[in-house]
């Protein structure tokens, strides 16, 4: 072994180290390990760099676009909201979650499934309180382990399958990889259930996200097309809204106080709600509920460019000691005021008969440009912004859907690359509405695919540099003339290369040397192919070897040694399965 090959070791083993001991972003470490390669000149620049140019890292770019549609027109989160309903107990929500996406896994790019679930499950987690660290890593393991499932459940399967047509003339069917893959998914499932869940991190406690306690009054209308209509308060999500309580309902000219959960809505109630405001905020986005104040509606702009604003009265305020009608509010500022907080108390009067004095704390449905207006003027103490985006365009829901269906059925008809067919898609999402070229650049996560490009170069210099083959070639080789010992072997150097180089180039790197083991052994090689399918997806000790670990690291706040402590006992499940049955459904 020589030089270089020495040097990559050592910098992929200070960049396990650092990640594991200690608060360094990974995208720093990984970036930092791939510009050490560079500066020591250990392999060209252009090796070292490929992968920022690496079709799968992009792919993953144009997927948090394509994403981003799905959530703007409130697409995903509709199917979130139905899929999961109401948690009650934690180990049922992460199997309403698990179960579905191994399923999509297993026909589906697992790639578009994870990167259209996280902002929804993000969203459904704050409202309901769940621990986002509880479902992130079961939503990436799930998909890995649907992919193992068919032969177009991922991409390694099929790069193996094109091996093997290449060097032995053999196609897999497209069910043969669930003699195994199927037994390691069940087994999966309940381990994610079981031990699994208890080795989750806790993570940040979602009640950190309401130490804001001011609290305010609003009322909101069941809008004539509302989809609620005809629901109960039970049925339609609106009973044990965390932080909020619906005190009463106005229906024509009448007060219902102390509201039954089997109460019906019909059109043009108007719902009392009492409650924090970040609770207020989630009240927003539910489908068929609008503010009830006639003001929102004479508003220039649509729902979906306007803010939640909070904005604090000043002494100076034009408008201080008027009332919010008085004062043409609406006119002034271009902004409608949907509640206001005193004293982080809420005030129980209608909001244009509200008296406005200094401090009082306004909840404003505003322009976007409202919070860099007003943040320097001395009229408001002080102005913040709650929500990034407006109001989902739940019309163009179904285009969003369109779009993600069709990127997928031309991906599995090989009528396109997941790469073509994402930035089409993306592309296609921004033409049509279904997200703004503003929201498409601040939804793409880039700490992410510098992570990702950062460790395809430190893969690919392990590839240049011989480093990776001649590991490989040792490990195998040590397995001597027992066939049990030689895929056992196989499988764990694939998966180590996996959490090092990816799944893909591991597969890649392993098989030949795999075929000539099993040539030098005198056995089949099909036990040994298969082996190699199984390991080089078995990726969940670590968050670097499968893309689908990468997107959820962030969003879940896992640290890296999370991914060890939960996902190595689920590899060395994984791993006698393969190694046991491998050899019963392809003897040797």
């Amino acid at each position: 072994m020589g030089f270089e090959s020495i040097f990559i070791f050592g910098v992929i083993f200070i960049c396990l180290l650092l990640l594991v001991f200690t608060k360094i972003s990974p995208d720093v470490v990984f970036l930092g390990g791939l510009i050490t390669i560079i500066l020591f000149g250990i392999v060209p620049v252009q090796d070292a760099l490929v992968g920022f140019s690496n079709e799968g890292m992009l792919t993953v770019a144009a997927l948090y676009v394509v994403a981003a549609g799905l959530r703007e027109t409130g697409a995903i989160q509709y199917v979130i909201k139905n899929l999961l309903g109401h948690p009650k107990e934690l180990w049922k929500t992460q199997a309403r979650i698990i179960a579905p996406v191994m399923v999509m896994s297993a026909f589906l790019n697992n790639t578009p499934i994870v990167a259209s679930f996280i902002p929804a499950l993000q969203e459904w987690a704050k409202t309901y309180r769940v621990k986002v660290s509880k479902i992130m890593i079961p939503l990436s393991y799930a998909a890995i382990l649907g992919g193992t499932c068919t032969l177009i459940g991922t991409s390694t399967n099929l790069i193996v399958n094109g091996l093997l047509i290449s060097e032995k003339n053999i196609s897999l069917g497209l069910f043969e990889p669930a003699y195994v893959g199927v037994p390691i998914a069940i087994t999966g499932f309940i381990y994610l259930l079981t031990i699994g869940n208890r080795l989750l991190p806790e993570g940040v406690s979602i009640a950190r996200t309401f130490e804001n306690t001011r609290e305010y009054t609003i009322e909101m209308m069941v809008r004539p097309e509302s989809p609620l209509i005809g629901k109960s308060i039970e049925n339609a999500g609106l009973r044990q809204l965390p932080g909020l309580f619906l005190a009463e309902i106005v229906r024509n000219e009448t007060i219902l106080a102390a509201v039954e959960p089997t109460e019906e809505l019909l059109a043009g109630d108007r719902l009392i709600f009492t409650g924090m405001v970040n609770s207020i905020v989630d009240l927003q986005s539910i489908q068929g509920l609008e503010p009830a104040t006639d003001q929102v509606f004479k508003l220039d702009a649509p729902r979906r460019d306007r803010h939640l604003v909070e904005a604090a009265i000043s002494q100076t305020h034009p408008l201080n000691g008027k009332t919010v009608k008085e004062g043409e509010f609406r006119n002034h500022y271009g902004a409608v005021i949907l509640a206001v907080s005193r004293h982080g108390e809420r005030i129980n009067k209608k909001v244009g008969d509200i008296t406005l004095k200094t401090g009082d704390v306004l909840l404003m449905e505003a322009p976007r440009n409202f919070a860099e207006r007003y943040r320097s003027s001395n009229e408001y103490l002080l102005v913040s912004t709650l929500t990034k985006n407006g109001q989902p365009d739940y019309k163009k829901g179904w285009i969003a859907w369109t779009l993600l269906g069709g990127m997928v059925v031309v991906v599995t008809m090989g009528i396109l690359s997941m790469f073509q067919a994402s930035f089409l898609t993306a592309g296609a999402m921004l033409a049509a509405g279904c997200t703004r070229a503003s929201n498409a650049r601040s939804s793409i996560d880039w700490q992410v695919l510098i992570v990702i490009a950062s460790a395809l170069g430190i893969g690919n210099a392990m590839q240049v540099t011989g480093a990776a083959e001649v590991v490989a070639g040792s490990f195998i080789g040590f397995a001597g003339d027992n066939p049990t010992l030689a895929l056992a072997a196989t499988y764990l150097i694939t998966w180590m290369l996996t959490e090092m180089i990816t799944n893909n180039a591991a597969a890649v790197l392993v098989f030949p040397i795999a075929i000539s083991a099993a040539a030098g052994l005198g056995v089949e090689f099909m036990p040994f192919v298969m082996t190699i399918i199984f390991a080089a997806s078995a990726s969940f000790a670590t968050p670097i070897g499968y893309q689908t670990n990468l997107m959820v690291y962030g969003p879940g706040g896992y640290h890296f040694s999370d991914f060890i402590k939960v996902g190595l006992p689920l590899n060395l499940i994984a791993g006698v399965i393969t190694v046991s049955l491998v050899p019963v459904v392809w003897p040797v």
